[in-house]
């Protein structure tokens, strides 16, 4: 059963993208026509509120998972976006006290913030019907110790009756993807959803991309919109930062005399165990990808076409390497994620096959033993 409410909730901003100068491979296109023919029915309702966005189109969104810790910072996040005037939190059967307890509090930091948000829970999953966007990040968390991978096969079962169910309930929704191993769990949800590959993308290197930004402007001391760079392949190990597309106020930065003092190495290691550090400390990373997460929802509703690095479908579009999820530039828009065809350097071509490779090995065993436990 549904659980819901009128409650006053406030608009918020977001973070930009992570950018980079990318070469573009234009024997491919990219442009609009790419995703002509993949129609999405909009819902137009309305706002009341001078704070949200006019004549736009409204959105609900679910959030699977929404009593983990990842969960509740999303739907804090989502809740502050104006196209959103829909939020269900949904949770396994059990849980009903927490995601109740969950949105009593929300609704008394919502009323602070003055504008109206039909708020509700459900442990229900026909209840995310009519959804634009589902969140999933239902999962067992990553201990300190384990790879990402190591939950591969316990999280791929979970994910693809959830999958599954978004196929059948939501057929015309995004998922957005972020148990762990995110590459992997985008494939099993593909797979399982049923849905096109547009419209199945996760969190992937998008926040990885984001911390190496931070470092590079904190080490060349600039702004850190004066930073565009990003990171391509697995959301783990194996990730590839993109040196030949990172720039420093549009300046490549292999053209900065100090570029050949950058400890690089030592950067991406960083950015590679920043989530097993955290985890270490604290228990759990919780606000780097609450705030990814949240700005991923605003450029979808939006219909921003930014591009931003997530974990998609790739064919061919990265020197003809591909069949599998893993992360790579895309352009978001409301109607899904769309790979742009891109040129990098040889030995970054290298490490990306390999980490797709590593993908593809790990997405398949765990296909396998999906459909033996079946």
């Amino acid at each position: 059963m549904l659980r819901r409410e009128l409650r006053p909730v406030a608009a918020g901003t977001g973070s930009g993208p992570e950018g980079s100068r990318l070469t573009v491979d234009v024997r491919r296109p990219w442009g609009r026509g790419v995703e002509n023919g993949f129609p999405v029915e909009r819902r137009h309702v309305v706002s009341t509120e001078d704070v949200s966005p006019k004549d736009s189109c409204m959105a609900k969104v679910t959030i699977i998972g929404a009593t983990g810790n990842v969960g509740r910072f999303t739907a804090h996040t989502v809740s502050s976006i104006p196209h959103v005037n829909e939020l269900l939190l949904l949770g396994r059967e059990g849980r009903a006290d927490i995601l109740e307890g969950l949105t009593r509090d929300f609704y008394d930091s919502f009323a602070a913030k003055g504008r109206n948000l039909d708020l509700s829970w459900s442990t229900d999953m026909e209840d995310l019907r009519g959804s634009e966007i589902v969140i999933v990040s239902a999962g067992i968390p990553r201990q300190a110790g384990q790879n990402r991978n190591d939950l591969a096969f316990k999280n791929g079962l979970l994910v693809s009756e959830i999958a599954k169910k978004i196929g059948n309930i939501a057929p015309d929704a995004i998922i957005l993807m972020v148990t762990n191993p995110v590459d992997v769990m985008t494939s099993v949800a593909l797979r399982y959803s049923g849905l096109e590959a547009r419209q199945v993308f996760g969190l992937g290197t998008h926040l990885d991309s984001m911390r190496l930004k931070s470092l590079i402007a904190s080490y060349f001391d600039v702004h850190v919109s004066e930073v565009h760079t990003r990171i391509i392949g697995e959301h783990g190990e194996t990730m590839v930062p993109l040196w030949s597309a990172t720039t420093i106020g549009g300046i490549t930065v292999n053209n900065l005399p100090t570029f050949s003092d950058l400890p690089s190495a030592k950067m991406v290691e960083d950015v590679r165990t920043a989530g097993e550090d955290i985890i270490r400390k604290i228990g759990a990373t919780v606000y780097g990808p609450g705030e990814a997460i949240g700005t991923l929802v605003r450029t979808i509703l939006g219909d921003e076409n930014r591009i931003l690095t997530v974990s998609s479908y790739v064919r061919s579009e990265v020197h003809d390497i591909g069949n599998v999820c893993i992360g790579v530039p895309a352009r978001i828009n409301r109607q899904g994620a769309f790979p742009v065809p891109i040129r990098i350097h040889e030995d970054e071509i290298a490490a990306f096959r390999h980490s797709v490779d590593t993908i593809r090995i790990i997405s398949e065993e765990v296909f396998a033993r999906i459909e033996r436990a079946s």
